[in-house]
């Protein structure tokens, strides 16, 4: 048995590279280039995550919480939310015909 959920957001849940550009890397005075190197990643990656062309990957989670203090499961949910906004988004019309079925 489960309990629907039928509040829908309205707008695009938060990426998490926009979450790292606009609150972790001000707060902390990091560079592209500053958090790569504390990462062990490329520049590249971090550009691609911050610009929305990456997703956070379980690997990348790891890093990221152990540089910044908080959990990978912050990273990740993050991550999780925007996939399943746009995965929505996506196949709203098909998910639309599914018929829910009943407890007998």
């Amino acid at each position: 048995m489960s309990i629907p959920n039928k509040r829908q957001l309205k707008r695009r849940p938060t990426h998490p590279g926009e979450m790292l550009k606009e609150d972790f890397l001000p707060e902390y005075g990091l560079s592209v280039s500053g958090v790569a190197e504390a990462l062990g990643v490329s520049r590249q990656s971090i550009n691609e995550l911050l610009r929305e062309r990456r997703a956070v990957s379980p690997e990348m989670a790891l890093r990221l919480s152990r540089l910044f203090g908080n959990s990978a499961e912050f990273w990740l949910n993050a991550q999780r939310a925007v996939d399943l906004w746009d995965a929505a988004q996506a196949i709203k019309k098909d998910v639309a015909r599914i018929k829910p079925l009943r407890v007998a």
